[in-house]
């Protein structure tokens, strides 16, 4: 089959129907998702992600297959750290930027990155999006092409046609079947277990009370207190938040059964919020903001109330966003997550696939400390997770 392939400067030139059939489950990868990206400028011309979408078809018009892709010229807002890669370049005296990048921009999520029509062959129209986005690369002189937060399937292919992989860690919950959260609770050492009631205890007892919120159930005051809060910790941090008010105007009207929002309310007002996403079997924790610092109101907002509601719904995981240590202690475990890099450069490749190597190591050897140190008894016999079809 002869396959025709397209270049896209806006995910509104893709048909919204035929996108999401290529994207299937994943809110991030919805054309809602994207073109909200788009239609608010938290990517564009205006900013570092400016997108530059493929797209496969067949000689009758019918999309196959498409790869989201952008040029960047930085690397915020990508959560696969290669600063040091740019500065290494720029000592050689050679250009980092621009680069290309296939992921959902400010979104460290495992998901499709080659996206391929169901019961047609992955292997060749992947090699041809893989293909074709090289060729964009040399065409316009970018450094390389870098692929986040690929599944399982994808690394297995990318593996096989020589990118560089790259391991990294995140911390993840899963769901062994519980009955609820006591039930949760009863899966860990008497000593931790102690611990997450105290910080339940200490925001129960200061009259904090939770609520979960589709998307379009806030209210527009509601909702400018949401955002207020979001935004608020990017200033904490000294930066400007990634996404801005319109945005989350329109995904909260476009798929707000895909958003949900955990409300802390005191006194029936709202003083703290986390901002998720779901699919039918994981829950992914993205924002958080608040106004008042109460004793552990993050860790009640951003962990346990989302552990309770996938207890609650029955959902198989739960993916709290990058980073943090201090989850091992309330359930999340150390999970990997990995990127594939093509470099054009030789040398740079061969330097890079070596100090990956190395890194690897000791990602892997973090990792196998890390999970001796989970607050689950040794000695428990795990339920088996839930399964859901996604």
């Amino acid at each position: 089959m002869k396959f025709l392939l397209h270049r896209h400067k806006s995910i509104l030139d893709i048909d919204k129907t035929k996108w999401n059939c290529l994207a299937r489950n994943s809110p991030f990868l919805s054309h809602q998702f994207l073109s909200a990206l788009e239609n608010n400028g938290c990517v564009g011309d205006s900013t570092a992600w400016k997108p530059i979408h493929i797209s496969l078809t067949d000689q009758n018009g019918e999309l196959l297959g498409a790869l989201p892709l952008y040029l960047k010229h930085d690397s915020r807002g990508e959560f696969v750290f290669d600063w040091n890669w740019a500065d290494a370049y720029e000592h050689a005296g050679l250009p980092y930027y621009p680069k290309l990048v296939s992921a959902v921009p400010f979104t460290p999520a495992t998901g499709q990155r080659l996206l391929v029509k169901a019961n047609h062959d992955f292997p060749s129209i992947a090699r041809a999006l893989l293909a074709e986005a090289k060729d964009i690369a040399k065409s316009i002189g970018a450094s390389s092409l870098h692929i986040l937060f690929p599944t399982e399937k994808e690394r297995n292919f990318l593996a096989k046609e020589h990118l560089i992989q790259r391991k990294n860690c995140q911390f993840h919950w899963h769901n062994q079947g519980y009955k609820n959260f006591d039930d949760f609770m009863d899966s860990f050492t008497s000593k931790k277990r102690k611990k997450v009631h105290r910080e339940r205890r200490r925001v129960s007892e200061a009259g904090i009370q939770f609520e979960f919120m589709r998307g379009d159930q806030p209210s527009k005051e509601e909702w400018d207190i949401i955002y207020n809060y979001y935004a608020n910790t990017f200033t904490k941090r000294g930066s400007l938040p990634y996404l801005n008010r319109k945005f989350f105007n329109e995904i909260s009207k476009t798929m707000p059964d895909k958003l949900l929002v955990i409300v802390a309310r005191f006194d029936k007002k709202p003083i703290a919020t986390a901002i998720c996403f779901r699919t039918n079997n994981v829950l992914y924790g993205r924002y958080w903001g608040s106004l008042a610092d109460f004793h552990s109101l993050h860790f009640e907002t951003c962990y346990y109330q989302g552990i309770e509601y996938c207890i609650s719904e029955g959902l198989d995981r739960f993916e709290p966003g990058t980073q943090g240590e201090h989850k091992l202690s309330r359930g999340f475990t150390p999970m990997p997550t990995w990127s594939h890099h093509w470099i054009r450069e030789p040398v740079f490749e061969q330097a890079l696939t070596k100090f990956v190597i190395k890194e690897d190591m000791h990602i892997e050897a973090y990792m196998k400390e890390l999970s001796k140190h989970t607050p689950y008894r040794q000695t428990q016999t795990h339920k088996k997770p839930i399964k859901k079809v996604s």
